[in-house]
């Protein structure tokens, strides 16, 4: 009893609340009540939100909750004058024409409560009934309100006792009192709110609601019969059943006279009588407008009757726990029987079933209905705390322990049971919850091995699934056992979306079992699935990167993934995304911080792959994140480039900064290859690029001398004219036959940049050489002008070569010029 009573103690138990505003069942309100309900955070900001009765922030006016303490204290004000209202409006109608003072105040103050009520109903937001989500926008709360019961409430209001005086005591008006009986809506609501409160006995709610039903119809009935008694002449009145009764020597000929209290129970009784058609013959209909009624009553108590009885034959047969179990029991040992099936397993079987009738544990039917997500969030209320501390999971991500609770289920294990047997392949893994086991290690001649304790938080199951062995050793109960169990496909698609927790549930795995000398012989196995797991996670992140599937690779990543890894050629991520021109891949890796310039074995760089396979868009992106074009023989790239004609090639890695000057192993240029193959194109590009046409290779050649040759007097005439112009840049470029020409080259104009007349005059393009002196003496040179300096668009003054950029143009500023720059 101990453990029952403190779990009784520990249980918190929560109303559910009909949230449908008496407009239909709404299945998802209940189940956000029960969300709440599980998750306190959520339930807190509800309760904040519903104490201060504030629209959400949504439209900034004054709207009111349901769960609001001050509304549902208004709400229970209210109920007690419907109760009040739906009782004495039939009492009103049948037993007064005309309420006393006293009445008539009371009756005032009812009506004015339920003006107010009117009022407050303008502002109480509702559900949603397709949506279930709150509604709080007045103009939809009013719409509602007025679609509904408005036009009802608002008549309920009016004074009709007063109007019926002043009418002249009109009959007609009298019945309009009917209208306020719309009120008995209010008592049903509660009603129905109280069968769904689960502090409150189900079977008594039903009992109380039926007697109650049954009660109201008999007492407005009563209330019927004695109107129409009172609505005939006097002197007819011993016409009615009411003035011609007579019961023993007493005699209700003027009932008028009769005390109130005697006359309704008289007419109460009559009613009930009717209704269960056991009359004595004492009290029956006179008139014709009686029996009319009577006819209309008991044609009405028929379904009333069906109705009550039908509802109290549910209440005692259906849903019989006890039943269910004999039924259930009975047909398991015809199953047993049938099939022969021996005595242990027949105990095992029937200590389950005893168990799950005498206990409510794991009832799979109870939560079946209920959605996934919020099954979800019962399932980690339920089982978060005990999966934290298993020393397997030790370390690992939330979200990772969050999908492993999300897929537990929990079984009950009775003592001597097997849960996993030694030899058998293994599809669960367990994790104890509270109770003893024992692993035992069997051998080969049957003995068993030193019993070792598995108590609460540890596991079982972990290393046959991991490792893919059959189960190390058997597992039996020693006391009852609550375990959650886990199926291995579920196990392993978790492990294989969340990697680095897969490497921590290894590595767990390993230095829990080192301590033990029985699994010594399991660390190999255990070491190789951790290195296999790192190449085939690799080979994941590679193949996402290499077919461009970016929400792949995110999620790998996202899961731990290294996207630094490289595959058996060196080739990283970036590599393949690079080489497949996948920019939106490669934006993604680099905002990973993956290395830009890294190498393969084969010394290739991520840009240099986007170069070669002609990305420009990839290209840019890497040269704009600071990755550089770093080829370990660029010469004989070059020279191959200008072997297979491929122009566009050679374009881009000048473009993206290799340079026209690198040699191969026979220390020729790129240009010695176009000049020896005619190329004119493609040695008009090198040219252009600063490739020197006084370069000579290991036999002595030049550019030049190739070209001459080969023949081309087109060529010729271009390398000349380029010799000429380096020769004349450079006087001592005739002896420096190794040295590379500057590959930056500039514009310049002979006028200041800010002399509009001057715009139309033509300027020079020049390669840029070593000094600031020697480009203002070859400017004025072939400009034919005496300058004094350079400066660019801006009129900012060079002071140095290194301050000029490639393709910049400048500006000379003749002697004879004054303006400031």
């Amino acid at each position: 009893m101990a453990p029952r009573r403190k779990k009784d103690e520990a249980e918190e138990e929560f109303e559910v609340e009909d949230l449908n505003d008496g407009i239909g069942s709404s299945r998802g309100s209940r189940f956000q009540v029960i969300t709440n309900a599980f998750d306190p955070a959520r339930r807190k900001l509800s309760r904040d939100r519903l104490l201060y009765g504030l629209g959400g922030g949504c439209s900034g006016r004054f709207v009111i909750y349901p769960e609001n303490k001050f509304y549902r204290a208004w709400t229970n004000f209210i109920l007690l004058w419907a109760i009040y209202s739906s009782f004495f409006t039939p009492f009103e109608f049948g037993f007064f024409q005309g309420l006393p003072e006293n009445l008539f105040l009371l009756d005032i103050a009812g009506q004015i409560a339920f003006l107010v009520d009117i009022g407050v109903q303008f502002f109480v937001a509702y559900r949603d009934r397709h949506t279930y989500r709150i509604v709080h926008r007045r103009d939809l709360i009013a719409l509602r309100y007025l679609k509904s019961s408005f036009v009802f409430d608002l008549l309920g209001c009016f004074p009709w006792d007063a109007i019926y005086k002043a009418s002249g005591r009109k009959e007609e008006v009298r019945y309009l009192l009917w209208i306020r009986l719309t009120r008995v809506m209010k008592v049903e609501q509660f009603l129905r709110t109280m069968e769904k409160d689960i502090r409150i006995n189900y079977l008594f709610t039903r009992i109380v609601k039926l007697i109650v039903v049954e009660l109201y119809c008999t007492h407005t009935a009563a209330c019927i019969f004695y109107y129409l008694a009172t609505t005939l002449p006097a002197s007819q009145e011993g016409y009615t059943w009411i003035g011609s009764l007579k019961l023993g020597d007493y005699s209700y000929m003027n009932f008028r006279e009769i005390d109130l209290f005697k006359r309704y129970v008289t007419s109460l009784y009559f009613a009930i009588v009717t209704m269960a058609t056991v009359g004595y013959g004492d009290i029956h209909a006179v008139n014709l407008r009686e029996m009319i009624f009577i006819m209309i009553f008991v044609s009405f108590d028929m379904i009333l009757g069906a109705y009550l009885v039908g509802n109290m034959t549910a209440l005692i047969v259906k849903g019989s726990k006890t039943e269910k179990f004999r039924d259930k029991m009975t047909d398991l040992i015809k199953y047993m029987n049938r099939n022969s099936l021996g005595k242990d397993i027949r105990d095992q079987i029937k200590g389950h079933v005893r168990l799950q009738y005498e206990s409510s544990y794991t009832e799979a039917s109870v939560l079946q209905d209920i959605p996934i997500s919020i099954r979800a969030k019962i399932s980690q209320n339920l089982y978060k705390p005990i999966i934290e501390k298993v020393p397997l999971f030790e370390g690992c991500s939330p979200e990772f322990i969050n999908q492993i609770v999300i897929r537990l289920h929990e079984e009950f294990f009775l003592p001597g049971e097997v849960v996993l047997e030694q030899g058998n392949a293994v599809d669960q893994i367990y994790f104890v919850c509270y109770g003893i086991l024992e692993e035992v290690g069997i051998a080969e001649d049957g003995s068993e091995e030193i019993p070792v304790p598995l108590g609460t938080n540890s596991s079982f199951g972990e290393i046959a699934i991991l490792c893919n062995i059959p189960q190390p050793h058997t597992v039996r109960v020693t006391e009852l056992c609550r375990l959650l169990r886990l199926d291995k496909q579920s196990f392993a698609n978790i492990l294989q979306i969340y990697f680095f927790d897969f490497r921590k549930v290894l590595s767990n795995l390993l230095q829990g079992k080192e301590s033990n000398i029985r699994f010594k012989q399991l660390e190999s196995d255990i070491s190789f699935h951790i290195g296999k797991q790192e190449s085939e996670l690799a080979l994941r992140v590679n193949s996402a990167a290499y077919h461009g599937d970016l929400n792949h690779l995110k999620g790998l990543v996202q899961a731990g993934a290294d996207p630094n890894k490289t595959d058996y050629n060196g080739r990283s991520p970036l590599h393949l995304a690079a080489s497949n021109g996948y920019e939106d891949v490669v934006q993604f890796l680099i905002q990973s911080g993956v290395k830009i310039d890294c190498n393969d074995k084969s010394g290739n760089t991520p840009l240099l792959e986007a170069i070669k396979h002609g990305h420009d868009r990839v290209a840019r992106l890497l040269v704009n994140q600071g990755a550089s074009l770093d080829v370990k023989d660029a010469g004989s790239l070059l020279c191959e480039a200008v072997a297979k004609g491929d122009s566009d090639f050679l374009k881009r890695l000048l473009t993206y900064g290799a340079n026209p000057n690198s040699k191969n192993y026979d220390q020729r240029t790129p240009l010695h290859l176009a000049a020896a193959e005619g190329l004119y194109m493609v040695a008009k590009l090198l040219v252009e690029a600063g490739a020197s046409v006084l370069s000579k290779d290991r036999w002595g050649r030049t550019p030049l001398d190739e070209s001459r040759l080969c023949g081309s007097n087109i060529l010729i005439k271009l390398l000349d004219d380029a010799k000429n112009s380096q020769l004349c840049q450079f006087p001592d470029r005739s002896q420096q036959t190794q040295d590379a020409i500057p590959q930056k080259k500039c514009t310049v104009f002979p006028f200041h940049p800010w002399d509009l007349n001057d715009r139309r005059k033509d300027g020079v393009v020049l390669w840029v050489p070593h000094t600031l002196e020697q480009l203002i003496e070859s400017a004025d040179h072939h400009l034919g002008c005496s300058s004094s300096g350079i400066v660019s668009e801006d009129a900012g003054r060079i002071l140095d070569v290194s301050m000029i950029c490639d393709g910049q143009k400048l500006y000379l500023i003749a002697k004879q010029q004054n303006h400031t720059g």
